[in-house]
């Protein structure tokens, strides 16, 4: 995976002011977005990435939005719980503050469904 510039990851934080505080965590040699500790968007070779579910896919299928793809030793790895995104986002503060937010949903739903239920307290 190729890496992000600084200048293009200044440059999405930039577009996302909309969403709301965005931290951005090297990793991969790529980069991950997150939000409250929680990550939402990746950015690989030069390409945003936010996170997608079976609630919000078919927003990213009607855009013809590829998942997230990379190279192994054994051939290509598909995540589908990451989507490309839009082109216009990197044009529209708007566009970008929408897929932020849908992406955002995506990933408390992961949070919640895989959160581990409180223990009861034992019985007297």
């Amino acid at each position: 995976m190729a890496g992000a510039s600084q200048q293009q990851l200044n440059f999405l934080k930039e577009q996302m002011a909309g969403f709301g505080p965005v931290e951005v965590r090297r990793m991969f040699g790529g980069a991950g977005l997150f939000r409250d500790g929680m990550m939402f968007a990746l950015v690989a070779e030069d390409t945003l990435y936010f996170k997608s579910d079976a609630e919000s896919a078919p927003a990213f299928e009607a855009e013809q939005l590829r998942p997230f793809s990379y190279a192994t030793k054994t051939g290509e790895h598909t995540l589908t719980s990451y989507r490309r995104a839009p082109e216009r986002c990197l044009d529209d503060e708007g566009e970008m503050t929408q897929w932020s937010r849908l992406a955002w949903g995506a990933a408390l739903r992961k949070a919640a469904a895989t959160a581990k239920p409180k223990k009861k307290p034992p019985k007297p």
